[in-house]
């Protein structure tokens, strides 16, 4: 008998797997962390192997903790960072270069060419998207001019593009296959006919041959090979990890919404059964498709959530690791005027300037590392509060609430903080994994392990609510604040550093 589903939540900056019951609860877990490679300012990349290695090790562990016999697990759903590109063989299954990570801003510079030559309309109206850094196309130009003979390999239909969800699938089963959710973050996919865009392909001269075949959120897409966990399990759940966040928090209906504060901060609203219009530089993206149905998610994206704690960890050294920024941030009342603005990758939405770049503003002789620390948890709140308000000017109903999730949900003094900067409650779930859980309730769902979104989402289940605290005055000065450091970090950079 089948009892389990196993999510392979696969992260930037660590891989997890967890095994959920029936009821939606983990059982077993495992997360273990990957090199990350800065060849150059602003570049980030990963060894597609280490993805593929850790997350396979993960899954492995958690079945191991369990006790379980792996043909007790009915299927396997996979989320993942997004927009990550990834090119390899398909012959030998090996990468031929590095992957290009979301964050990377290498192909800033291409992204400023496409809006002088006007194609920003164009590019938005079929994808959604803003034409930036951050999405998979012009990471695929780019490896394809870089890579020694990948262009002619390429036309040839021997080498393919993935997101990481497809690389992970075409390790575990040999088939070359992506979701909706993450097609739709490529630049490549238009979001109304469900199909990749040939003009779009023209237009950054990418080869069809190399892209995979677009499959929906949940559905059995073949078995693993039995040599992994010996036995083979259905893969049958997909979804790019901020969707599967959404999916796995029931915002199953338009209007509500979620906060995910992973190494970024992403913030998405159900917007129904069609692509919604932001007027206010949010993007319209593809949520999940299940069932023959489709639906779209309003999105605003912050680069710098926690790998903002994890720069005072690992490049200032004042935390011996995450968990103590907490500790360290509430050991002053306030930040003492320090405002630290994450422009490290440069800035998402609403403000999409990849020239912008990291600044600490407000120091004095008595400023600490405490107070550092302090403006460090505070940033990932004001920058969540500012897509809320352009969330608010897009949305035809008000947001009453925010889901939280993601690891730094734990943290309480910024969920307080960000329910006082938001002005409505943050509500944090039993379960705050919810982006391997939504994994496992899509899969779970193709395979018939639960029966319908009703019951799923009468499992989601509120841990503790945030209650806004702060006055509408305070709230006001402190975001008019904020405004005026993020100028000082704006446009910082030039094309050339």
């Amino acid at each position: 008998m089948t009892q389990y589903i196993l999510a392979l939540d696969q992260g930037t900056t660590s891989s997890r797997a967890i095994l959920f019951d029936h009821a939606g609860l983990p059982v077993a877990s495992c997360q273990r962390e990957f090199p990350q490679h800065f060849p150059q300012p602003g570049w980030v990349e990963h060894d597609a192997l280490d993805i593929w290695h850790s997350q396979l090790a993960c899954a492995r562990e958690a079945i191991r903790q369990s006790g379980i016999a792996p043909s007790s697990i009915a299927a396997i759903g996979i989320a993942n960072q997004r927009e990550t590109t990834l090119l390899w063989d398909r012959a030998t299954g090996e990468p031929v270069a590095n992957a290009i990570v979301w964050q990377d801003r290498r192909t800033a510079s291409a992204c400023v060419r496409l809006r002088a030559a006007g194609r920003a309309a164009l590019i938005g109206e079929r994808t959604g998207l803003e034409v930036d850094a951050y999405f998979s196309a012009t990471k695929l130009q780019w490896l394809l001019a870089h890579v020694p003979g990948a262009r002619a390999r390429a036309e040839r239909g021997e080498l393919a593009f993935g997101t990481v969800d497809s690389w992970l699938v075409y390790r575990l089963c040999g088939r070359h296959v992506t979701d909706t959710s993450n097609a739709a973050r490529t630049m490549l996919f238009n979001i109304h006919t469900l199909a990749w865009d040939e003009d779009l392909l023209a237009l950054f001269d990418i080869p069809r041959a190399l892209l995979p075949e677009v499959v929906a959120s949940a559905g059995v897409v073949a078995l693993a090979d039995e040599e992994w966990f010996g036995h083979p399990i259905p893969i049958a759940g997909i979804a790019g990890d901020q969707q599967a966040a959404t999916f796995g928090q029931a915002c199953h209906r338009k209007g509500l919404a979620k906060n995910t504060y992973g190494t970024g901060c992403f913030m998405l609203m159900h917007a129904g059964d069609a692509p919604p219009v932001s007027h206010n530089r949010l993007l319209a993206t593809v949520g999940w498709s299940l069932g023959g149905h489709t639906d779209y998610l309003l999105e605003g994206s912050v680069f710098m959530g926690g790998a903002t704690v994890q720069w005072l960890r690992d490049g200032l050294g004042i935390i011996r690791q995450s968990a103590d920024v907490e500790a360290l941030a509430t050991s002053v009342p306030d930040s003492g005027g320090v405002m630290l603005v994450p422009a490290f990758t440069g800035l998402g939405a609403p403000h999409w300037d990849p020239y912008a770049r990291g600044t600490i503003l407000g120091m004095t002789r008595g400023t600490t590392a405490a107070h550092i620390a302090r403006a460090a948890v505070e940033a990932i709140a004001y920058q969540s509060a500012e897509l809320l308000g352009a969330m608010q000017k897009d949305a035809a109903c008000a947001v009453s609430e925010m889901r939280a999730d993601g690891g730094a949900a734990r943290n309480d003094l910024l969920m307080q903080f960000q329910a006082d900067l938001l002005g409505i409650p943050v509500v944090r779930p039993r379960v705050t994994e919810t982006t391997a859980l939504g994994a496992a309730y899509l899969a779970g769902l193709a395979c018939g392990f639960w029966d319908s979104l009703e019951a799923i989402g009468q499992q989601w289940q509120v841990e503790r609510r945030y209650e806004p605290q702060m006055d509408i005055e305070r709230r006001a000065a402190l975001m008019a604040r904020w405004a005026r450091a993020v100028d000082h970090a704006r446009s910082w950079a030039t094309p050339d550093t």
